[in-house]
């Protein structure tokens, strides 16, 4: 099978094995969202307050990015995994004496430490993806594996929001997926992963190789920053649009909030997973760039529709949203990685670095919608990142055609 096959080899067992984690950090994500409505109730804060939730996890892909691009150019991808798997693992068990003790900021240190983990996970395997076969096939491959980072973004709202919202423990959850993540820590530690340089790991052409050697490996090309960008602005909008759907559904759909964790999980999160499946087919048959283009187009018109209108029927324009989100993390990603010119592993950490812009939407929405008191007028910030993403979109198609 040309796509998990290269130079004569064939990676699908590896392939399988690394995918299997992108569930475990999509509902380390998706689980957060249930966070932000439960300790706005349970510690009296404002929105702007909760998104501290957020700024916690997605600032530790800031901080951890580069130490995480580190561990893998010196150990390798599985020692990359293995941090990763243990800082998750500790993160989630710090919620048991965190139920205790009852503190948001000791709940918001837990998450941090959960987000670094997630940063290490998310630096080896995404890069890891996309090279574990023709390289042709890259973006194709990283959608298919992010298919259960979908699945996982299903879970962690149906999971936190059947607990939290009906007087159940936060640590629960926490505990349970602590144990799991450790021990599954302790079986990766145990197998055998082949390891990928940069030489394999290329995914340029000839030309494109040609220039490496007259740059020295440089990543200062304006498809691979402009790429960093991108990333920012998509992570940003995801997790401005997913802080705070259940807020926005409580106040303009007249919907409780078990219901709207529902929706979120099993609606939102659903349609995610199904873009995602069949974005990674179609990508088979349609650039990655050209998908790209149509779905942030679709994603600016229904965003613009959420900020618009009230009641019911927003519901539909947030799950056209979600749809048109799935394949846009992993496909800016492959399209960014392409142009890392043989640096396939200091590229990733600095494209794991742009999850930063999570930490940097949800304060600014929470502090939109507290000076406006509706949710609406903040989900222009979602808006505006999905018109960038759209142009960006038109510029790689540019560049392909130039080349």
């Amino acid at each position: 099978m040309p796509l998990f096959t290269y130079k004569g080899r064939n990676y699908l067992f590896p392939f399988l094995l690394i995918s299997s984690l992108f569930f475990l950090w999509g509902f380390a994500h998706s689980i957060l969202e249930v966070l932000n409505p439960h300790f706005q109730e349970s510690f009296q804060i404002s929105k702007t307050m909760s998104s501290l939730v957020q700024a916690a996890v997605y600032g530790g892909y800031f901080l951890m990015a580069l130490p995480a691009g580190y561990i893998i150019s010196r150990w390798g991808y599985k020692a990359g995994v293995l941090t990763g798997l243990a800082l998750y693992g500790v993160g989630a068990l710090l919620f048991i004496p965190g139920a205790q003790i009852n503190s948001y900021y000791f709940f918001v240190f837990s998450l941090f430490v959960i987000g670094c983990g997630l940063t290490c996970l998310e630096t080896s395997a995404n890069p890891y993806t996309t090279v574990l076969g023709d390289p042709d096939k890259a973006e194709s491959r990283i959608n298919l594996s992010q298919c259960l980072n979908g699945l996982g973004w299903i879970a962690g709202p149906f999971v936190g929001g059947a607990l939290l919202f009906n007087g159940g423990s936060i640590a629960t959850p926490y505990a349970v997926v602590g144990i799991a993540v450790l021990l599954v820590a302790v079986t990766f530690a145990c197998i055998r992963l082949p390891e990928i340089t940069d030489n394999d790991a290329t995914q340029d052409d000839a030309p494109q190789q040609a220039s490496t050697a007259a740059t020295g490996h440089s990543l200062c090309n304006a498809p691979f920053v402009l790429g960093l960008v991108a990333l920012f602005l998509y992570v940003a909008a995801q997790t401005g649009v997913n802080s705070f759907f259940i807020n926005y559904m409580t106040e303009n759909a007249d919907i409780d909030k078990t219901t709207a964790s529902q929706w979120l999980a099993f609606g939102g999160m659903g349609l995610f997973v199904v873009g995602r499946l069949t974005g990674g087919i179609v990508m088979n048959y349609i650039r990655g760039e050209v998908l790209l283009g149509i779905y942030a187009t679709i994603a600016t018109v229904a965003t613009a529709y959420v900020i618009t209108a009230t009641g019911r029927s927003t519901m539909i324009a947030f799950l056209i949203i979600y749809l048109c989100e799935s394949i846009m993390f992993p496909t800016i990603f492959a399209l960014a990685l392409r142009h890392a010119k043989g640096n396939t592993k200091r590229a990733s950490s600095l494209l794991i670095m742009t999850i930063v812009g999570g930490a940097v939407a949800p304060p600014l929405m929470g502090l939109i919608a507290d000076t406006t008191h509706v949710m609406g007028p903040a989900f222009a910030v979602p808006l505006v990142c999905y018109i960038a993403i759209a142009a960006y979109s038109l510029y790689y198609k540019k560049i392909r055609r130039a080349a």
